[in-house]
């Protein structure tokens, strides 16, 4: 593609958009408005249930799509797709984007793992951002520390991956140029938006207000938080962009953004403890990874998920194969979506995942994670004979994958001991995109906490991660009972993540693509959604509005939405399940997740989009074809 005509209809499409402050003008280029999650009316055919039709008035595209938590970050991305970029170029737009208008949630300061989909080559890979330790990390730099001082301390900033990863995804796969990615970006922090009520709420937070350079951007000059209608205005972040725009991500590795990275990561609310430990040379020898994606098979369909260092993928699958055998879609009494007998495997196949998980799970560049035992049936077959559907399991312990995995050279070895559970962040964002050659992309992005470690760079406008505090807090390798401290800190290691970009496969052919925020329960809304696809036979939209349910944890803490069988929630307490109650009655209040979605409807060719009504989900799609 023509790289200066694609910039000057670019730049002539941003004009347009600016004169009308930043409103959606969907119908500009070919897009047209796919509604958002807010107000949709019509789901789109997914197609699960064989012989299930789609609706009638749902609205079809085959030109790309786009479904982004925020509505500027989506008109980016479908603006990019109209000009005649492809699902890698709009994903990086997206990316750059969302670091201006949800910059709580991910940004230059983060890292991500972005799933593409390769239509031409038939091939899926994983571009991993993911944050690093530096070179001085220890496995007892958090120890004893309190999660909301550590995490907002400079010692939990992990090498910063995002840009890296999307300059390395747009040089092999995309078309466009870092600075054609970065100019819509550039305009919006420059020209400024008017903020939406999730972010003016989280300027509420006091992780803003740690850091001068922070509360001066998100907050007002009384100190007040921000109110929704603000309009704002990131002109540091603005001069970051444009500084990378010219001399590209070696400004950021090697040259005078580094340099602030540094020196802003030594801030602390630990004293000495706290100190950042990043050095120049740590991000100047950042590297990206790709890497193949972890795959199962679920009711005749190929499940596409994020390997090590994420939990992500692993948990997903191995939840889907211990559920196979029951009849969650219908089954008799208690079955079905919402009911009793339903939610109780689905509580026991998610305690007992996170069991092991936090046992055998982390960075497998520098641990050992018995991915095909933890994936067979061999071990499986005796986690899943644990499920009792009258009783509730008591607190399972992590078994031993490794006598069912053919690599691991430790066969046979003692069980692991579960750790303790560690409070963590639960931020983040994800985005899907499909172009009209049919290339995919699922991304989540995320710089950890809410505001991350609320540091930003003094100068420069982003915000850095807390990514480390993924990690665990009390070191956890113990030779005597086999735990192989999986995820305890070390030099260069990538934290476990539980982010888990996602595409769902028939016959070989990409069907579906989703993912979620959320921290650990990222992994259960995924399943959630997928189930509700596979086994329920709801259409995309009605699979992302259901309500959902998450257990994070051994111990099962029951954690749902509103909207589920209260007679379901009461079997799930009658059996013990610890399910929050009012009034000596179970309840259910939680928000949890945010999914968007593509899916590729095999009969015809048509793309279609579904958003979360729990942000400001948004899908475009093109109907004309790119000029």
């Amino acid at each position: 593609m023509n790289r200066r005509f694609f910039a000057g209809r670019l730049a002539r499409a941003r004009a347009g958009l600016l004169a009308v402050g930043l409103m959606l003008s969907p119908f500009a280029l070919g897009l047209e408005d796919a509604g958002s999650s807010v107000a949709q009316p019509n789901g789109a055919p997914i197609g699960f249930t064989e012989g299930k039709r789609p609706h009638e008035a749902a609205t079809g595209f085959r030109e790309g799509v786009v479904a982004v938590s925020h509505p500027l970050a989506a008109e980016v991305g479908a603006r990019a797709l109209a000009a005649g970029g492809n699902a890698i170029d709009a994903a990086a737009a997206i990316q750059f984007a969302l670091n201006v208008v949800e910059p709580q949630l991910s940004g230059l300061g983060g890292g991500g793992f972005m799933m593409v989909h390769l239509a031409a080559e038939d091939r899926t890979l994983i571009i991993d951002s993911r944050e690093k330790a530096p070179a001085a990390a220890a496995p007892d730099m958090f120890l004893g520390q309190p999660f909301a001082n550590a995490s907002t301390s400079g010692h939990s900033v992990g090498v910063p991956g995002t840009l890296a990863g999307v300059d390395l995804a747009l040089r092999r796969w995309g078309t466009l140029t870092l600075a054609d990615a970065l100019a819509p970006a550039i305009r919006l922090a420059e020209e400024g938006f008017a903020i939406n009520r999730f972010l003016a709420e989280r300027t509420a937070s006091v992780r803003v207000t740690f850091q001068p350079e922070t509360r001066a951007v998100f907050r007002l000059p009384n100190g007040e938080p921000l109110p929704a209608g603000h309009w704002l205005v990131q002109p540091d972040l603005a001069k970051t962009f444009r500084l990378i725009a010219e001399r590209g991500t070696r400004v950021f590795y090697e040259g005078d953004i580094a340099q602030r990275i540094v020196e802003a990561q030594q801030r602390t609310r630990l004293g000495a403890a706290g100190i950042g430990r990043m050095s120049l040379s740590d991000l100047a020898s950042y590297d990206v990874d790709v890497r193949r994606p972890v795959e199962g098979h679920y009711r005749g369909y190929t499940v596409k998920s994020m390997p090590p260092p994420s939990s992500g993928g692993l948990s997903l699958i191995m939840m889907l194969k211990l559920l196979e055998p029951f009849p969650l879609g219908g089954g008799g009494e208690n079955w079905g979506f919402g009911g009793g007998h339903t939610m109780h495997a689905m509580i026991e196949a998610m305690r007992l995942t996170y069991a092991d998980r936090a046992v055998w799970m982390g960075d497998a560049d520098h641990v050992p994670v018995p991915v095909r035992g933890l994936l067979s049936e061999c071990f499986l077959a005796t986690r899943r004979a644990l499920i009792d559907l009258h009783s509730r399991m008591a607190t399972p312990q992590a078994a031993d994958p490794r006598p069912c995995d053919a690599d691991s050279a430790d066969a046979g070895a003692s069980v692991a001991l579960a750790p303790l559970d560690e409070e963590k962040g639960a931020h983040t964002t994800h985005f899907s995109v499909v172009d009209r050659s049919g290339n995919v992309v699922s991304y989540t992005t995320t710089i950890e906490s809410t505001w991350g470690t609320g540091i930003m760079v003094p100068g420069y406008g982003f915000l850095l991660n807390n990514e480390l505090t993924d990690f665990n807090f009390t070191p956890q390798y113990d030779a005597a009972t086999g735990n192989p401290g999986a995820n305890d800190v070390a030099p260069f290691k990538r934290p476990r993540s539980s982010m888990a970009p996602t595409i769902v496969f028939r016959d070989g052919e990409p069907l579906v693509a989703y993912g979620s925020p959320g921290g650990a329960t990222i992994i259960n809304v995924v399943l959630n959604t997928t189930l509700n696809l596979i086994d329920h036979g709801m259409d995309l939209q009605q699979a992302i509005d259901a309500p959902r349910l998450s257990v994070t944890s051994p111990a099962g803490a029951v954690s749902c939405e509103a909207g589920l069988p209260q007679t379901s929630l009461e079997h799930l307490a009658a059996l013990g399940h610890p399910v929050l109650t009012e009034e000596g009655a179970p309840v259910c209040n939680a928000s949890i997740g945010a999914v968007q979605a593509i899916l590729i409807d095999l009969r015809t060719g048509l793309q279609f989009g579904g958003a979360d009504k729990r942000r400001e989900g948004t899908v475009l799609g093109l109907r004309r074809p790119p000029r």
